[in-house]
């Protein structure tokens, strides 16, 4: 033990002070201390933004506002005034609904559940369980879009470009798909859309990566902290009307489960020691403790999927089994109401 703690001592003098692998963590993925960190050009995430951008025009296209308004002109009169017009006229087809409709700039919630909107009754009366995934992949407007594709860019690729497309394409998908569960387990009176739940699953999973890898970090406690406050800040905006946050809350927790499994990284010297002498070898790839971890969130992970599946296809109100849980998603102000 000596001897694998004199190495591991002396890698870190090696690398430097200052950040999490002397700065080097996320700044520098071509590392050559781990053969994990060759550093992977990162193809899903951008495959991921385009399809959900393509996602996007589609369903404008479908939407079709000019003419969708001039129907419902010709068979409500009195409405077609009092919606307002679309928005961008120029755009045609492409336009976006009246502002009072969606203020995101997007199309209107019937084009939403046409083209795959989570919606309660669909899924468990209809038997549509694919909605359960195709809203991942919706936006309610332009705003929605960019927002998400944004922070999808700025944290999924540098996690592709360090652990590969397979783990962060299992985190992303699965993260979503928890999100549409809880969701769904929560929230009938409305449709969801978006790649929220996925994006808060990576969030979740840059968390737990920290902590399960917690010993190869030097300035671990400040990035805990600022990953901590990302993520606090981030939830704390679900609280607000019309923000699915059970789907944000479901991504988050399956995310964080799913990164003490797929992103566990060797100890330090693990790699490099295996050319040493047998008594300077660093004996364990990974510590107990990361084992101890993993199985902990494996068995969670199943449970989790387990039981909200049952409750869902039952057809069961999450609320009636946690009544105060209808304050994660708004909190009531004199300013607006959380009735729907």
């Amino acid at each position: 033990m000596e001897n694998n703690e004199d190495l591991e001592n002396r890698r870190v003098k090696n690398r430097g002070g200052g950040g999490a692998y002397n700065n080097n963590h996320y700044n520098n993925p071509t590392s050559s201390y781990y053969q994990e960190e060759r550093g992977w050009i990162s193809w899903l995430i951008p495959l991921f933004v385009v399809a959900n951008v393509v996602m996007f025009i589609i369903t404008m296209s479908i939407n079709n506002c000019p003419r969708n308004i001039r129907d419902d002109d010709r068979f409500h009169p009195s409405r077609g005034t009092s919606q307002g017009e679309c928005v961008g006229r120029f755009l045609g087809r492409f336009s976006f609904q009246p502002l009072r409709e969606n203020p995101l700039f997007g199309p209107s919630s019937s084009t939403l559940l046409k083209m795959g909107a989570l919606e309660w009754n669909k899924v468990v009366h209809q038997h549509q369980g694919w909605r359960l995934i195709s809203c991942m992949w919706l936006h309610a407007g332009i705003i929605h879009l960019l927002a998400n594709m944004l922070s999808l860019v700025f944290i999924g690729i540098r996690l592709e470009q360090q652990f590969g497309f397979v783990r962060i394409g299992i985190i992303y998908l699965l993260s979503g798909f928890g999100g549409s569960v809880l969701s769904s387990l929560f929230i009938r009176n409305n449709i969801s859309v978006g790649a929220s739940g996925a994006l808060f699953g990576l969030l979740g999973a840059m968390l737990s990566e920290l902590l399960t890898n917690w010993t190869i970090y030097t300035n671990k406690t400040a990035a805990l902290f600022t990953l901590i406050v990302i993520i606090a800040i981030n939830l704390a905006v679900g609280i607000l009307p019309h923000v699915d946050n059970f789907a944000h809350i479901g991504g988050f927790a399956t995310g964080l489960l799913l990164g003490f499994i797929l992103l566990v990284r060797p100890q330090f010297g693990w790699v490099e020691s295996q050319n040493l002498p047998v008594n300077a070898r660093v004996r364990s790839k990974h510590k107990a403790y990361q084992y101890v971890l993993g199985l902990i969130a494996l068995v969670l992970v199943i449970v989790g999927y387990t039981v909200g599946l049952v409750m869902l296809f039952r057809g069961e109100n999450g609320y009636d089994h946690c009544h105060w849980c209808r304050y994660l998603s708004c909190v009531p102000t004199s300013r607006w109401k959380c009735q729907n």
